[in-house]
């Protein structure tokens, strides 16, 4: 059941993502992938983390039926960045539901 919830919580992102036109074409380079900084901030923007490292790796954890990270807090980082931005506030939601969800599961 949590592998499923938290499936729709990772499509509900990228969809969100998709419409607010934070969905990028092109990866980052090898470089910034291979950024080790929290989030990869000092390579990429927020949104490209979430797309190209963030998802994948959910992503994969659940194909894979590993353990999902109960200690997340990806949220604050979505505050940090998009609270100035009246549109990405529905992003941030995701980000708390997610947190709150994959915290509880334990």
């Amino acid at each position: 059941m949590l592998y499923l919830k938290t499936t729709q919580k990772l499509e509900e992102l990228e969809a969100e993502l998709k419409r607010r036109s934070l969905w990028s074409p092109q990866a980052p380079s090898v470089e910034a992938m291979a950024d080790t900084s929290p989030f990869s901030c000092e390579s990429m923007a927020f949104e490209n983390w979430v797309q190209f490292i963030f998802l994948p790796k959910m992503r994969a954890l659940i194909a894979d039926r590993q353990v999902l990270p109960s200690n997340i807090a990806v949220a604050p980082m979505a505050h940090h960045v998009w609270n100035d931005i009246k549109e990405r506030h529905t992003l941030i939601n995701i980000f708390d539901e997610l947190d709150k969800l994959l915290s509880e599961a334990r």
